[in-house]
């Protein structure tokens, strides 16, 4: 089955990184979830196209993907590549100062046509299939920091329900000085994993060049059918500081052993000494948390003769990209198709985008102010954030023009058109607009009974619209009938349903008594 290929908005963070971060292949394909060969052949297929990064203002993402993937010329019939001689290949490498690549080009010089060097380096690592020996993992000044949940709980008690709520404790740990950072978050969700972060470069007065984190949902687990793989809020928010995330490979103890230490130690030091102590917000709590912070930041480590806090002004500090002039501001992504009435729904309430994409994917970017949706890389729509669940927002550019000549009309004038027919045409619009999830919708429908006058007058409207609301009608084509049928002029005895039933076999009251 072949690879399926990766969004443009991936693709363009592994320029990012090759270009902007300068990290490794190696490192980018961790950071970005995918193959060693996977990120080598986009960097390959980039730089045939002569791309870097940033990339040309006003390119969107599908110049991008026209530049990455052109369209295949017709295939040649030419014969079968050959596979080399794996067991030659393994015997030759255990000669002095015989390397893969000098292997692999004695290969190609014998057959022109043959796979390329990743292919060969991958299938040889395959056919290999023997464990590397362990290597003890070493951390430059300002690489790494490790971040993760401890497992342990603290509480904090309301003052005034005595409600009980759990705190769980973020622990982050600098690679090389062991510098650690703690905080009490309510949560583990995406809001409080973000913050918790955001809260951290502070502390640190700069990021490092990776954040590695574990197999932490929030994190890693996206949902997302359409392109999955690290989380896209906390991808933007790793962009916006200039860092790139790696996940913890899984069954691999060694990526997250450092946290796992600083996890232990915070426990021990910061959670033990505050198991006898009641907090009653969080604030206090993370107030008590910084002190003991400091304090172990600051005690002498056996073995290095310094403290965190010297080996991090030492080694890290110097090392860290500077923090950007503004925080991140959080913010969620919900990717959904346009509805056919050209809107998105976001918590509850629908926004629009042009109809012209009604049916194509759109991604939705939500802050606290504003919802934002792109298409394919682009912004096409920029709403305020509503504050409530149910309704609308919508642009009138938005709509097409069958739509828009009903935009300038409100519900109070659509009404007020209708009490100059009379009464029941004006009750008939009001139940008409509160049937319908969407206002232009319930317009249309008015402005086309106020149609009818023309052919049928406004008394007779009047009577059809009285009519109407008895029997529950909504649409024009029901008026309409009423009036095609003359059963306007058709004496309706409302109070018909009303009247008690009489019959020999239904008891009366005095039966109870």
């Amino acid at each position: 089955m072949p690879t399926q290929r990766l969004s443009m908005r991936r693709i363009k963070e592994v320029l990012r990184l090759e270009h902007f971060q300068g990290l490794p292949e190696r490192a980018i394909a961790r950071s970005v979830g995918v193959s060693n060969g996977v990120v080598h052949s986009y960097l390959s297929r980039a730089r045939s196209a002569g791309l870097s990064w940033p990339l040309p203002e006003g390119m969107t993402d599908e110049d991008l993907e026209l530049l990455l993937f052109p369209a295949p010329r017709p295939a040649s019939q030419s014969p079968q590549r050959p596979v080399p001689d794996w067991s030659y290949i393994d015997k030759e490498l255990r000669r002095r100062n015989v390397t893969r690549r000098l292997l692999w080009e004695e290969y190609r010089a014998v057959n022109p046509d043959g796979f390329g060097y990743t292919w060969f380096c991958t299938t040889y690592e395959a056919w290999k299939g023997r464990v590397r020996p362990s290597m003890r993992q070493i951390h430059l000044g300002g690489e790494k920091v490790f971040v993760d949940f401890a497992g342990d709980t603290i509480d904090i008690v309301d003052p005034l329900t005595g409600e009980v709520q759990p705190m769980k404790l973020f622990v982050a740990a600098m690679g090389a000085s062991n510098y650690t950072y703690a905080e009490a978050c309510p949560s583990e969700s995406l809001a409080d994993w973000i913050r918790a972060h955001v809260n951290l470069f502070t502390f640190l007065s700069g990021a490092p060049t990776f954040v590695v984190c574990d197999n932490l949902k929030a994190a890693v687990s996206n949902p997302d059918r359409y392109d999955p793989g690290l989380n896209r809020t906390y991808a933007e928010m790793a962009s916006h500081y200039g860092t790139a995330i790696l996940a913890a490979r899984p069954r691999r103890p060694k990526d997250k052993a450092k946290v796992e230490v600083a996890v232990q130690i915070a426990q021990r030091w910061i959670l033990a000494r505050l198991r006898n102590q009641r907090f009653f917000s969080r604030a206090e709590l993370n107030a008590a948390i910084k002190t003991l912070v400091d304090e172990l930041n600051a005690r002498q480590m056996r073995g290095f003769g310094s403290s965190r806090a010297e080996l991090f002004a030492e080694l890290d500090k110097p090392k860290l990209t500077p923090l950007p002039d503004q925080p991140y501001a959080f913010a969620r992504w919900k990717r959904c198709r346009l509805a056919p009435d050209y809107h998105v729904e976001v918590d509850g309430h629908w926004y629009s985008a042009p109809y012209r994409l009604i049916g194509e994917l759109v991604d939705a970017r939500i802050d606290d102010r504003t919802v934002e949706i792109f298409h394919k890389g682009q912004r096409i729509a920029s709403h305020a954030r509503a504050p409530n669940r149910r309704g609308h927002t919508t642009i009138a550019d938005h709509m097409p023009s069958a739509h828009r000549r009903y935009g300038e009309w409100t519900p109070a004038a659509v009404i007020a058109a209708g009490e100059r027919i009379g009464p029941s045409t004006a009750a008939f619009f009001q139940a008409v607009i509160d049937a319908r999830p969407h206002p232009e919708q319930g317009f249309r429908t008015c402005l086309g009974i106020l149609a009818l006058v023309k052919s049928y007058g406004a008394e007779r409207l009047d009577a059809a619209c009285r009519r109407g609301i008895l029997i529950k009608a909504r649409s024009v084509a029901s008026i309409r009938s009423i009036l095609q049928n003359g059963l306007d002029r058709t004496f309706f005895d409302e109070s018909f349903e009303h009247q008690p039933l009489r019959h020999g076999n239904i008891r009366g009251r005095d039966y109870f008594h």
